[in-house]
């Protein structure tokens, strides 16, 4: 309290002066119309621009909540689809899942690799939320690869950036399918073989996924046809196929689940004995 009177006092000229300012500048703004407007206009900038700051930062860290609301409503959205696709091409379900075949699940990846022989991803979902293997994995532009490996809360995924990965792929154009390997070149580009030279093909076809498995649903991006080779054999073309992906810039991707997967591999497997 003693050191806010000797504040005073030692100031008591200063403070006098700054009071009696601020009545007059009160007194002039309430008695001048011109004034007053001009104030107010000022206040109402400086508070604008204050608020304007306020709800940047609030927007900012807000992001990250704002992301995980559109993952979920993505993933809920490419599960419809993907059983309105396959409801279209009549395939007839259990009445216990409601005509769901595929159930969609979010997840973060955690570490990428792109520059080796044989690549894998690392995300952040396992065994704890349901995580399966040979499940498939895309983002919302195209696929990544499948499910590999799993641990309590964490699975690795075996990248189409991998010389083990061979995925049923076609043109979108036509039925005419495929494998999409990788020749560990190009982290943007992968090779779709076996397709047969009858197969009306050019430079700018868009390639997508067969349904011939039990991991992926029919028609999920993988890219363009970035140019065409015929085969030694002269009977098929192999393709050049410009990733819709960055496979060198993979965030948060989708965990796709085949709910007749188990049904489909035992028929499967009883045919081949």
């Amino acid at each position: 309290m003693q050191q806010i009177i000797n504040f005073v006092i030692r100031n008591k000229t200063f403070l006098l002066f700054f009071l009696l300012f601020s009545i007059a500048l009160a007194l002039t703004i309430q008695s001048h119309s011109y004034h007053r407007s001009k104030f107010i206009n000022s206040a109402n900038s400086l508070t604008g621009g204050v608020y304007s700051i306020s709800n940047s930062v609030d927007g900012y860290f807000g992001l990250k909540k704002e992301n995980e609301i559109l993952s979920e409503e993505n993933k809920q959205l490419k599960e419809a689809l993907f059983n309105l696709k396959n409801s279209s091409n009549g395939v007839t379900v259990d009445s216990s899942f409601a005509g769901k075949v595929f159930k969609v699940r979010t997840a973060e990846v955690y570490k990428n690799s792109y520059s080796l022989t044989n690549n894998y991803l690392t995300i952040n979902k396992g065994k704890n939320d349901s995580i399966q293997q040979d499940f498939g994995v895309i983002t919302s532009k195209g696929i990544v690869g499948i499910i590999d490996n799993i641990s309590g809360n964490y699975a690795t995924v075996l990248s189409i950036l991998n010389k083990k990965s061979k995925i049923n792929a076609k043109l979108k154009s036509t039925t005419h399918k495929g494998s999409l390997t990788w020749d560990g070149k190009s982290p943007h580009f992968t090779q779709l073989e076996d397709i047969s030279t009858f197969a009306p093909v050019k430079v700018g076809d868009t390639i997508e996924t067969g349904g011939e498995s039990a991991i992926f649903p029919k028609g999920i991006g993988i890219g363009t046809v970035d140019s065409i080779e015929k085969d030694i054999s002269g009977d098929t073309y192999t393709l050049q196929v410009k990733l819709f992906n960055d496979m060198t810039n993979i965030g948060t991707i989708y965990i796709i689940e085949n709910l007749d997967r188990a049904e489909i591999l035992d028929l499967e497997s009883s045919n081949n004995e």
